[in-house]
């Protein structure tokens, strides 16, 4: 029995095709305890939002989970006929997305979309369910709920539509909200509002969140641990602070040197070379390899599995003991 909220065990997502088999995501694990947030972080290309998919029962076919497992408060999730997870996704898992209007129907009212996802998951009346839909409009900080809960999603604003999916994602307390790209389609005074606003709102709730994103700044301000994926793999996950901070596999030093600090001189931004391989063209042993400026010998050959090195987990040879040269 799992002692974490959400547990992902050596998943691996595969998309068949005619030229054969891709690996999407391979040999991921992680977990996410009750109100903690996990930051998962990378470039596009890296498998965030795949396996934010995935946990939520959402993959697109022919894409499939070949491989490993997924458990929520200890139960396995991944293999549940399509019913049953339905069920669990809105009752159990909140899902975010990065657009509000692809989770907001322009048809409905915000009050109509958000009183059919409480009686969906719920046992409460109509009467019950608009009074829920009006307390979480003002909790996620909609001015006047009473009246707005009769408009449509084109009568507000984006920064007001994300506010209204964040009611909708914990309308009946989810255990679990996976955020995928949150803030991006957001100007950043909004962003940083949203953020404040989602953190808390879980902390109040007690909810576990999963942030996918491509903004290491935004991570910094709201995760408390975070997974960098690179290729389909985690390349590192620890402590966000540590992560931040002490950076040791040489993609996180690289992110984390992409990114302008208030105060420093530097003319120019660090940049890591080249670009995400592509699932056709994954290099042997390290997928980073062909970027990498620490790589050596063993990098080109074998693939490194994620060791413990100062409390955080890192996939890289430069930390193994046979090879380090650090």
């Amino acid at each position: 029995m799992s002692n974490h909220l959400l547990e992902v065990r050596n998943l691996r997502i595969e998309f068949p095709t005619r030229k054969g088999i891709l690996t999407a995501i391979d040999d991921v694990s992680f977990h996410i305890d009750e109100g903690e947030v996990l930051g998962v972080v990378g470039e596009s290309g890296a498998g965030k939002s795949l396996t934010g998919a995935a946990i939520i029962g959402l993959l697109e076919p022919p894409g499939h989970v070949a491989g490993g497992e997924i458990l929520l408060e200890g139960k396995r999730i991944d293999n549940l006929p399509y019913e049953q997870m339905r069920r669990i996704r809105g009752r159990q898992i909140g899902a975010i997305f990065q657009d509000p209007l692809t989770s907001l129907n322009p048809l409905y009212t915000v009050g109509r979309q958000l009183v059919e996802t409480i009686m969906t998951h719920t046992d409460m009346t109509p009467t019950k369910a608009r009074e829920r839909a009006i307390e979480m409009l003002t909790e996620v900080g909609i001015p006047a709920p009473e009246r707005r809960v009769d408009q449509y999603p084109h009568q507000f604003s984006g920064g007001m539509r994300q506010r209204v999916v964040i009611a909708l994602a914990l309308c009946v307390n989810p255990r679990l909200v996976v955020a995928d790209e949150p803030t991006t389609a957001l100007d950043v005074s909004i962003q940083a509002q949203i953020i404040s606003l989602l953190k808390k709102l879980c902390r109040e709730h007690g909810t576990a969140v999963m942030l996918v994103t491509h903004d290491m700044g935004v991570i910094a301000e709201t995760a408390d641990r975070v997974a960098v994926m690179y290729a389909g793999r985690i390349a590192e996950i620890g402590p966000v602070r540590q992560v931040v901070k002490q950076a040791k596999h040489p993609y996180t030093e690289g992110l984390m040197g992409s990114i302008p600090v208030i105060g420093h001189t530097e003319e120019k931004l660090r940049q890591i070379e080249g670009s995400m391989p592509r699932l056709t063209s994954i290099p042997t042993g390290c997928a980073f390899n062909p970027r990498c400026p620490k790589s050596f010998d063993r990098c080109f050959k074998e693939r490194p599995d994620p060791m413990e090195v100062d409390g955080t987990k890192v996939a890289c040879w430069l930390y193994d003991k046979e090879t380090a040269n650090v």
